[in-house]
């Protein structure tokens, strides 16, 4: 996005540098991701840069007013969702903002969706520091990957502070399904480095009363503490093969770090809640009374699903009259995602995710780091941009 930066990084660049940067990723662990690595990062000004904060300090208003939690208890369609001893604010929180311009010509961010979940906070570190030892002298270093300007140490040290604390890291898990079979299996190997914490399947739980176990390299019991959550619902729905001695109803004696409930309180439900220049309009649709005339201008979302599944992008009359669960649907206004990044064919499009941590020291959620998804279809998405280049996950940095 700036001009300069994307000169010098599009004519400094190689395809043999590319896949020693891809190399030297998949050789940190042994282990190739799934998805497709953008070949560049991201150059974001300064402009940007604040009306992203801008839109982010406008959505957290929302989310932290005392009342949040009564608006969003219909976000648990089935009481079955419900874990006890739900927190008072989410450890996580990740807002997607496609970038756009507007009718002076400016770039401006514009939400797409929102999750009080946590995301690839130890890959994007990587990912990062990757682009900046392979392509480092096209990196300004007055560039942050970080929008506060924080160093890598000290957000490695507050995630460390927040997901472990003083509590021994043999008794804090990363919880998934089959999290080797993940796509995002390299973020749960970057955190196990990073904390010393065991990457567990849920399967592997252990239960006694209230008290939850794993068994250790050597079949030792090791009681767990802390849990960080990295298990989706939507997921674990549908896999009634999956045998497990702890179900999520449980009372169990564990801390929650990023308690289950925040998956479903932050996330599409919470889109018709949100107003201003930042956000979309968005509607319930079993409350929406009449369909827009417009409605070419807008998408229509299933509230729970994950990674965009289900998704409508060119919605009729008929298409919404034919849903008969309409209280498990979102009619929104279409974004119009702004091709802007010069590629060696035609531009991209670009999609933000701004990460965010509660800090329990100075009780305040901090924008930590970022995540972008460059895109050529029509959607930000695989099957969007299949056989194209210069798509796919990237990171973020800012002009300071």
């Amino acid at each position: 996005m700036i001009q300069n930066n994307r000169q010098i990084y599009n004519q400094q660049f190689s395809e043999e540098k590319y896949q020693a940067f891809l190399d030297d990723i998949i050789s940190t662990y042994k282990y190739t991701p799934p998805f497709k690595i953008a070949e560049t990062p991201v150059f974001i000004p300064k402009d940007l840069k604040e009306r992203l904060i801008k839109a982010c300090d406008e959505i957290m208003e929302v989310i932290h007013q005392p009342d949040f939690k009564k608006l969003t208890d219909g976000a648990f369609f089935d009481p079955n969702t419900i874990v006890p001893n739900e927190d008072e604010v989410s450890k996580f929180m990740q807002l997607d903002f496609g970038i756009c311009r507007d009718t002076d010509g400016n770039l401006v961010p514009k939400l797409i969706e929102l999750q009080g979940f946590p995301s690839l906070y130890f890959f994007q570190e990587l990912l990062g520091r990757k682009y900046r030892e392979h392509f480092g002298n096209v990196i300004p270093e007055n560039y942050s990957q970080h929008i506060n300007g924080m160093i890598t140490k000290d957000y490695i040290d507050l995630l460390q502070q927040e997901i472990v604390g003083k509590t021994n890291p043999k008794q804090v898990i990363l919880l998934e399904i089959e999290p080797d079979k993940q796509a995002t299996a390299i973020d749960f190997y970057a955190t196990e480095k990073a904390l010393g914490i065991k990457v567990l399947c849920i399967s592997d739980l252990i239960k006694k009363g209230k008290e939850l176990f794993y068994k250790d390299d050597k079949g030792n019991e090791i009681k767990i503490l802390k849990i960080y959550n990295r298990i989706i619902f939507d997921e674990l729905h549908q896999r009634p093969d999956l045998k497990s001695e702890f179900n999520f109803l449980d009372e169990v004696d564990v801390t929650w770090i990023g308690h289950p409930n925040w998956f479903y309180r932050i996330s599409k439900y919470t889109m018709p809640l949100l107003k201003g220049e930042f956000v979309p309009k968005s509607f319930y649709l079993d409350k929406l009374e009449t369909i827009p005339e417009d409605l070419e201008n807008y998408v229509l979302k299933p509230l729970y699903s994950f990674a965009g599944a289900g998704v409508q992008i060119h919605v009729t009359p008929k298409m919404i009259d034919e849903i008969t669960n309409k209280s498990n649907y979102l009619l929104q206004e279409k974004v119009a995602y702004e091709p802007i990044i010069e590629t060696m064919d035609v531009p991209a499009k670009c999609e933000v995710r701004i990460m965010l941590l509660h800090n329990s020291k100075t009780n305040t959620t901090e924008i930590v780091s970022n995540l972008i998804r460059l895109s050529k279809g029509e959607m930000v998405g695989v099957k969007y941009n299949k056989d194209k280049i210069w798509v796919g996950g990237t990171t973020g940095f800012f002009e300071n």
